[in-house]
């Protein structure tokens, strides 16, 4: 089998280290448009060459699309168009409703898999890549019925062969489920990290006095803006719902604080407390 991975950061990276250790007579193609990544890429064992898109394309069982959102939707029904018979196309994006939209009604439309492994760190480009990174995480497939069998059991079978678990949901409610549980956090990350940058003038003292706490919370501010951007944007309307709903929720939070309403702020975060129950059921599944 013969494997392209379009984008060789930390998620394509981390997906081909952890099929290659299940896989080891699989070939590796590598197309990224740094040269620097691409030599790193070979470098890191994550793939074996890198090629121009039109030759890996060409060469290639399964085609994995692991570059920005925005990216993938400009790009995605042109590879359709050229992708060979008994290809595969692959996409690991954090939005799926514009990207699904993008190749609804494409001849070759049953040869796509849309898929968002829910895996990720703050750091990008291929050294970030480990092949930890995807086992025992959750992914989720859309619009399973739209992809042919024989290419929906090729990427279920790689998935659940480096470990993952699966999961199946419409892209409008993934995008909508998502704004929630990440793209709402990436935000306060980087909200966070600008409150703290815009009042703190003395960035030496942010390092001193910045404890584990704040560290990790303010650790998803260090994530890519060049891939973040576009999943701001294509989700938008789903961010922007979350964001109200997270905003009156701090403006409530804000109040009992002002009003000395220590009753209150205690009942706010014994509710808010329910989450660690929550967490440690789905870990245990």
């Amino acid at each position: 089998m013969t494997i392209s991975i379009i984008g060789i950061g930390l998620l394509g990276g981390s997906f081909a280290l952890a099929v290659r250790e299940k896989y080891p007579k699989a070939q590796f193609i590598g197309v990224d448009a740094s040269p620097v990544h691409g030599q790193l890429a070979i470098a890191k064992g994550i793939v074996d060459e890198v090629r121009t898109l039109d030759d890996a394309v060409a060469a290639s069982d399964l085609i994995v699309l692991a570059i920005p959102v925005n990216a993938i939707v400009e790009l995605l029904p042109s590879l359709l168009d050229r992708v060979p018979d008994k290809a595969t196309v692959l996409d690991l994006g954090s939005t799926k409703e514009l990207i699904c939209h993008a190749v609804e009604g494409h001849a070759n439309r049953a040869q796509f898999v849309a898929a968002h492994p829910m895996a990720g760190t703050e750091n990008s480009g291929p050294g970030a890549a480990f092949k930890e990174l995807l086992p025992s995480k959750n992914l989720i497939i859309c619009d399973r019925d739209k992809s042919r069998p024989d290419s929906l059991k090729l990427a279920e079978a790689l998935f659940r062969d480096i470990g993952m678990k699966i999961f199946y949901m419409t892209p409008k409610e993934h995008d909508l489920h998502l704004a929630y549980v990440s793209h709402l956090s990436h935000i306060s990350a980087f909200a966070l990290g600008l409150t703290v940058l815009e009042k703190e003038k003395d960035e030496q003292a942010i390092f001193d006095m910045a404890s584990t706490g704040f560290s990790s919370t303010v650790r998803l501010a260090k994530s890519s803006p060049q891939m973040w951007a576009p999943i701001f944007d294509q989700n938008r309307t789903n961010v922007s719902q979350a964001l109200t709903d997270y905003i009156e929720f701090l403006q409530q939070f804000k109040q009992v604080i002002d009003d000395q309403d220590v009753t209150t702020s205690l009942a706010f975060m014994q509710r808010a407390n329910v989450i660690r129950r929550v967490l440690e059921g789905i870990e245990k599944r």
